[in-house]
């Protein structure tokens, strides 16, 4: 009988147990999680609509974040309240019906589970809608509309993201990512939430002192790879920063360049309790990016198209990765200009199928799509591709070739069209090839092709990886790299480099209330 009662009553401890590591109890902090994502060129046609936005609501949100997942020691140490999260591809300027109806959305979504003790606010910083200076501004702002002006507020950002006055004053706790490629995109994540369960663990709440810095600097991603120098440094004293006492997190966020609002420029941040410490550190980041602002090249050696295919017919390294930069997608460009691919389609080199091996990724065509898909593979198809939002530089190409692979998907099916010794990426809607599994999921070894021409700027690490050489072509876009002839209008001036004789400014380090 005893041993029975001690069975029971062990099972019961146990039962316990486990049901109060499952529920939280109820003294810990009430936090929810919300944000927009995406980053958005102001200098291409193309709009972006809700259709375009990944959304994510309450428990769904787990998935996007590792380090929330039901056992992680983060997810025990407070009661989560996901509200909503939308992401999309980076592209043209958010319409306003669709940013309306995202916000609307969120805020219900908050407004739900009140009250909160804090918030964990995920955004991109780049995002422009019509109509609308500064979006993730308005977008906080509305935030705390709802949840109030008590709750803590930590921000997570894409370094290539825009921070405004109005967005560090409504944000508490403030980060970015520290290296582009965005490596650490989710450790970034991870830090801002961990910041925030550490302030409100220790009943420290918001930091005492915010360190805002306006750096009159404008450079695009490509010449600011983390990879090399002088970015490699410069993002290498951001860590020794954030752990110095009294400082809680430092950020430098080179801004985005293809759009033109007065927000859009280089800003340091230190977020922390000790005032001298905080300004002093932020002064010197400050400082130290604006020294470094002449070294600042392309990360690869970057020439004009002909010039680059001509370096690429002449090297036996393999893949010899070009760089279609001018409409990268993923920077923002609207992914179907057809100016590179008419010129490739007139090359004496490319047009016999025993000429050098070309992939080219890749071009929205859902006309060809859809007749690749009744014809089937090995028959040849005729249809036009390209340019259905950018017709800018080049109209639409009407493209001839055998249907050499077909990869069915519910939400864009690609086909690979085979023209004379060039192998053609087509699309229903465009998509950025990131990975070395992107083009063997279309039949492909990447690795033995000769060249590989690329919608993108620097080259994610996937591909990066399996380069046997690469360059970077000077090609038009959305996101053309010719930065001095992009019709800026509202930007803050003088701005490095379009002013390259500016004086030094005074990176006069800014208190935020």
């Amino acid at each position: 009988m005893k041993k029975t009662f001690l069975t029971v009553s062990a099972l019961l401890v146990l039962l316990f147990s486990f049901a109060c590591k499952q529920t939280p109890s109820d003294d810990l902090p009430r936090i929810g999680i919300a944000g927009i994502a995406i980053e958005c060129s102001t200098f291409s046609p193309a709009q972006t609509t809700e259709d375009m936005f990944r959304i994510a609501k309450g428990d769904d949100l787990y998935n996007r974040y590792p380090f929330l997942h039901e056992d992680s020691l983060l997810r025990q140490k407070a009661h989560w309240l996901p509200a909503m999260v939308s992401a999309a591809t980076p592209g043209g300027i958010v319409t306003a019906e669709t940013y309306e109806s995202l916000l609307q959305q969120t805020l219900e979504a908050l407004e739900k589970n009140k009250p909160y003790d804090a918030l964990f606010f995920d955004i991109h910083g780049a995002m422009s809608v019509v109509g609308l200076d500064d979006p993730e501004g308005d977008f906080i702002i509305k935030v705390r509309q709802v949840i109030g002006s008590t709750p803590i507020i930590s921000t997570c950002m894409d370094l290539h993201g825009n921070v405004s006055h109005r967005l560090a004053e409504n944000t508490d706790l403030i980060t970015c990512y520290r290296l582009a490629p965005h490596e650490d995109a989710m450790e970034s994540k991870e830090r801002a939430v961990a910041n925030l369960i550490e302030r409100l663990e220790t009943g420290r709440g918001r930091p005492k002192y915010k360190a805002w810095v306006k750096v009159p600097i404008l450079l695009p991603g490509e010449k600011t790879s983390t990879r090399v120098e002088p970015a490699k440094s410069l993002y290498a004293g951001v860590a020794p920063v954030a752990s110095l006492k009294g400082v809680v997190d430092a950020g430098i966020w080179i801004g985005y360049a293809w759009a033109d609002e007065p927000r859009n420029h280089a800003v340091v941040m230190v977020v922390g309790d000790k005032k001298h410490t905080v300004k002093r550190s932020a002064k010197k980041l400050a400082q130290h990016f604006w020294d470094v602002r002449h070294q600042f090249e392309f990360i690869a050696p970057t020439a004009s198209l002909e010039e680059c295919l001509e370096a690429a017919l002449q090297s036996d390294k393999k893949p010899f990765m070009i760089s279609d930069m001018g409409d990268n997608p993923t920077a923002g460009g609207a992914g179907d200009v057809t100016w590179t691919l008419a010129r490739l389609l007139k090359r004496e080199e490319f047009k016999s199928p025993t000429g050098p091996t070309l992939i080219y990724a890749s071009i929205p065509g859902p006309e060809m799509v859809e007749k690749a898909l009744a014809a089937g593979v090995g028959a040849r198809v005729q249809a036009h591709v390209g340019a259905i939002v950018d017709d800018r530089y080049q109209g639409p190409i009407l493209l001839n070739g055998t249907v050499t692979f077909i990869r069915k998907n519910p939400v864009n099916t690609e086909v690979v069209i085979k023209t004379g010794s060039m192998y053609v990426i087509v699309t229903e809607k465009r998509k950025p090839y990131h990975y070395e599994k992107d083009f063997e999921n279309l039949g492909f070894a990447p690795r033995e092709a000769d060249i590989i021409m690329i919608k993108v700027g620097y080259l994610p690490v996937s591909v990066y990886n399996m380069r046997g050489d690469w360059m970077m072509a000077n090609t038009r876009g959305g996101v053309d790299q010719n930065l001095l002839e992009l019709p800026y209008k509202r930007i803050e001036r003088p701005m490095y480099p379009l002013d390259e004789d500016m004086p030094d400014p005074a990176l006069e380090v800014v208190f935020i209330p």
